[in-house]
């Protein structure tokens, strides 16, 4: 390789690099709104008070919002029973534990750990008597089940406090052969309130019980209620056979409420399920779907805060084969709303997806319905609900994801209906496509084969003009060359144009289709993950480039695509110009590289390019050696420039003309340049 191919080579690699990494970084978070800045209060939804140690006499000094008051030092503010404000500027610390004394500066005071008790009349008013507060021990759970889904609701707040699928399972409990459920999240992971202005104040339902009104075999009812005639009341119906919930939210009463303010505020940390961490984060967010507009979404594995713009008709955090979505036909409000995605370290959670949507209630209108859904990314359920939902499903977009949606899907999925194992089913799909392109195949083999027929003559015609000065006369008499042999060096790339949707659609459809999930295929267990024959632990430089196990599928993958690389490089001519990089070179590097990019993958997605280079390397082959005699071109194409030569004023083509005329300018060019 020549100093400028490697330079070549090296700039095209900080390309790739440059694009990764702007990807990568978080987009700025645009302003909220008056109404967005509830989500500072949001933040500590489930905070409780901490005791603080007041010496005797003493009480702490609260500031607004009920929080002990500090100086500009940061020192907590005390006042005696004078109402006289009082900073103790040296640390209280214990002096003995016999009689539990301690000092503050150079007075011995009795310790006493803050026992006044919040007003809880004046700081919740008419809600008072259901604050949790009052006792913090009466949380109940109740269950709504059925054969999809199993559902914790919590008196505390009446949120949704747990959510588990009854068909699906986590890899680990697959792997070990165990009949549990999948959690999409639980009770330390959700946080679910309404959020409304009475008074002046902000309350949060996160702060009350609720009591249960109705519960039977499909829906529960509960209600928080300050009277007979003042309640918000929370509505659960679960049918069978259903992996949405109708839920409804009903405000009675409450004169003094700012209907308007009030806003339905969903906070969860989605539990892992897959066999990598890393796969599941990458592809986790939040979607949303205005009413008149298309989905959007939040870029994959950012960490981002995003204000909504318009009536948004639903709002889903999603991972890559589970998600929940929240629905409503009228819209929530665009105004105030926002979504926001939050990456988390803990193991125990996959990402902290978040959402504060507006329900635009009114004095007339008190009531909102919404469906919410928990379950698979499955393309036919999710577009069974005429929602767009199947858009979260990462397909590609445009053209990849129209092939994907109208060819690979539906041939997949008749497949997948008759019986046909997964593996399988990715073979006679894999073979059903090389069929239907072969003619491509085809044209592409010809094309190359011509090419080859003419490469000493071209090799000629490059001898004949090696001056730079020469390239039009060498670009011509090249064109003159293929033209009257009729040979095309371009008539090879439209047929590989026509099969790049389908390979570049299949790399999105492949680790997407849940169909894949927990599918086993030869030595592979889970055809959704990697396929790992060798694996080790710990770090090491092998390891942040490569990974920690070794994929038989991406081995073979890169393997053929090695063999078929070298077995078509005669094919491939190497550009003339100076500084052009060796494509042959290029060609040869690729495959290795996608050892380290596909490692992690889908082994489905590397079974399925394994099996396409390997029939396309059998295409190729049968080709050759059955149905394309190359002396037997050659002459044809002999013959064709014989009698192209022996024609007299045959017409030349436009594009001739033009280079014709290009050249004859650039040759003026050169006699000017001379006589200076």
């Amino acid at each position: 390789m020549d100093r400028n191919s490697l330079i070549g080579l090296l700039l095209i690699g900080a390309v790739l690099i440059g694009f990764s990494v702007f990807n990568s970084q978080n987009i700025e978070a645009p302003e909220k709104s008056d109404k967005s800045d509830k989500k500072k209060k949001v933040e500590v939804v489930d905070e409780e008070p901490k005791a603080t140690i007041v010496p005797e006499g003493y009480v702490v000094k609260e500031d607004s919002t009920g929080a002990a008051s500090k100086d500009t030092a940061g020192n907590i503010v005390y006042v005696d029973s004078l109402g006289n404000d009082t900073i103790f500027t040296e640390k209280i610390t214990p002096i003995a534990e016999a009689n539990d004394t301690i000092k503050a500066g150079n007075d011995t005071l009795q310790p006493k750990v803050a026992e006044k008790k919040p007003d809880l009349n004046e700081k919740y008013g008419i809600l008072a008597p259901k604050a949790v507060e009052g006792d913090p021990s009466k949380v109940e759970f109740f269950t709504l089940e059925n054969d999809k889904l199993k559902l914790q609701i919590s008196n505390k707040g009446g949120k949704i406090a747990q959510v588990d699928l009854k068909e699906y399972k986590t890899y680990q409990d697959y792997d070990k052969g165990n009949e549990a459920t999948l959690t999409f999240t639980d009770d330390n992971g959700t946080k679910q309130a309404l959020f409304f202005d009475m008074n002046n104040k902000e309350y949060s339902t996160s702060k009350f019980y609720f009591e249960k009104v109705k519960q039977t075999d499909t829906e529960l009812v509960l209600r928080l209620s300050a009277s007979a005639t003042d309640y918000i009341e929370y509505s659960y119906i679960l049918e069978e056979g259903k992996y949405d919930i109708d839920y409804t939210i009903r405000v009675k009463g409450f004169d003094q409420m700012d209907k308007s303010s009030v806003a339905l505020y969903n906070d969860m940390k989605i539990k892992p399920s897959e066999k990598s961490m890393t796969e599941e984060r990458r592809m986790s967010t939040v979607f949303f779907k205005y009413n008149e507009d298309s989905y959007d979404y939040i870029w994959e594995n950012q960490e981002k805060i995003f204000k909504l713009e318009d009536k948004t008709q639903w709002v889903a955090f999603k991972k890559n084969y589970f998600s929940t979505f929240l629905i409503s036909d009228d819209g929530f409000e665009g105004e105030g709303s926002y979504i926001e995605t939050t990456k988390l370290e803990d193991e125990d959670y996959v990402i902290e997806c978040s959402s504060l949507l507006f329900l635009g209630l009114s004095d007339s209108k008190t009531e909102k319905n919404i469906k919410w859904f928990f379950g698979p990314n499955d393309y036919d359920l999710l577009a069974s609900y005429d929602y767009e939902m199947e858009d979260v499903i990462n397909y590609g977009w445009g053209l990849f994801r129209w092939v994907n949606i109208y060819l690979i899907q539906p041939i997949f999925t008749l497949l997948a209906n008759m019986g046909m194992g997964i593996g399988i089913a990715i073979f006679v799909i894999t073979l059903l496509i090389k069929l239907l392109l072969s003619p491509v195949s085809f044209k592409m083999y010809v094309s190359s084969a011509k090419m080859r027929i003419l490469k000493p003559k071209i090799d000629e015609i490059n001898a004949k003009y090696p001056k730079k000065e020469d390239q039009m006369k060498k670009q011509m008499e090249t064109m003159q060359l293929q033209r009257e042999s009729g040979a095309n060096m371009f008539s090879g790339c439209i047929p590989m144009l026509l099969q790049m949707p389908i390979l570049i659609a299949a790399f999105r459809f492949f680790p997407s289709t849940i169909a894949l999930r927990q599918q086993k295929f030869l030595w592979a267990d889970d055809l959704s993950t990697y396929d790992a024959i060798v694996s080790w632990t710990g770090d090491s430089f092998i390891t942040s480039i490569y990974g920690n196990h070794v994929s038989l599928f991406t081995l073979l993958m890169a393997g053929t695509t090695l063999f078929y690389t070298w077995y078509n490089s005669s094919n491939v001519t190497q550009p003339s110009q100076p500084g052009m990089p060796n494509m042959k070179v290029m060609m040869y590097i690729f495959p290795v590289m996608m050892i380290f990019w596909f490692n992690g993958y889908s082994s489905g997605l590397s079974y399925y390019y394994f099996i396409s280079t390997l029939m396309s390397i059998l295409i190729m082959m049968a080709i050759k050696k059955i149905f394309v005699d190359e002396e037997k071109l050659k002459a044809k194409m002999e013959a064709l420039q014989a009698n192209a030569g022996k024609k007299d004023g045959k017409k030349k083509s436009k594009f001739q003309e033009r280079l014709e005329q290009m050249q004859k300018i650039q040759q003026e060019k050169q006699k000017q340049n001379r006589k200076k």
